[in-house]
């Protein structure tokens, strides 16, 4: 095999990451994650096909940042954490509107309100996404018992406090398959991707192009972006 050939397909790995049919590194300490999303139940009027299609999670050492952006105006939502900075923001766009909340100590990401009370129940069950061992939970709530939502998540990859200010913060692993409730709509997420690679610092500074506003105001843009 010429050397041209093998530099290509050298290049080509490189760049590809590590798809869910095959092994993933283990224990890495920064990189993305990339996940499907599918949406179930009322979005109001606004149509599926519009809403963001891929979430993608940055991450480096304690750093995350989750992006869920639509290409329907350039809206969606980031939340970010940095905690030697003192970071813990939502940031939501849509349209020309772009706006942060930065969370006070002991609160919850905006958005999640419809989770409130929910039970997490972990179970000796396990399985293999992405080339990584994974642990099972089982998630209820005290309205819906019957409704049983299941949740895999590994130690696998090396990041501290993955769960940070989501509903999820006692799980103490990264997220591989979940899901929000976001009012009457359920949005699940499956990792298909794990890429290692080098993420910059820069990338978990706070955002300086998106006017502070309130709690309350941000939670109103969100219901409104889902109710659109």
């Amino acid at each position: 095999m010429r050397f041209s050939q093998l530099l290509f397909i050298a290049v080509v790995f490189a760049i590809t990451g590590f798809s869910c049919k095959e092994r993933g590194e283990k224990y890495i300490n920064q990189g993305e994650i990339h996940y499907t999303v599918e949406y179930k139940g009322s979005f109001g009027p606004m149509p599926k096909e519009v809403l963001p299609k891929n979430l993608v999670v940055s991450f480096k050492e304690d750093k995350i940042l989750f992006e869920m952006i639509s290409s329907f105006g350039n809206s969606g939502i980031l939340n970010l954490t940095n905690p030697k900075e003192g970071i813990l923001d939502t940031y939501f766009s849509l349209f020309t509107l772009k706006y942060f909340y930065p969370l006070q100590p002991g609160e919850q990401f905006p958005g999640f309100e419809a989770m409130n009370g929910m039970v997490i129940n972990k179970t000796s069950k396990t399985c293999v996404i992405c080339g990584f061992n994974c642990k099972n939970a089982v998630v209820t709530f005290p309205d819906e018992k019957d409704k049983v939502f299941e949740v895999w998540y590994t130690n696998e990859i090396d990041v501290k406090n993955p769960n940070t200010a989501t509903p999820f913060k006692e799980i103490d692993g990264v997220l591989m398959s979940f899901f929000f409730l976001l009012g009457p709509a359920e949005v699940h997420f499956t990792a298909e991707t794990v890429y290692k690679k080098d993420i910059p610092d820069e990338q978990f500074e706070r955002r300086h192009k998106f006017t502070r506003i309130s709690r309350q105001e941000i939670d109103k843009f969100i219901n409104k972006m889902i109710s659109l």
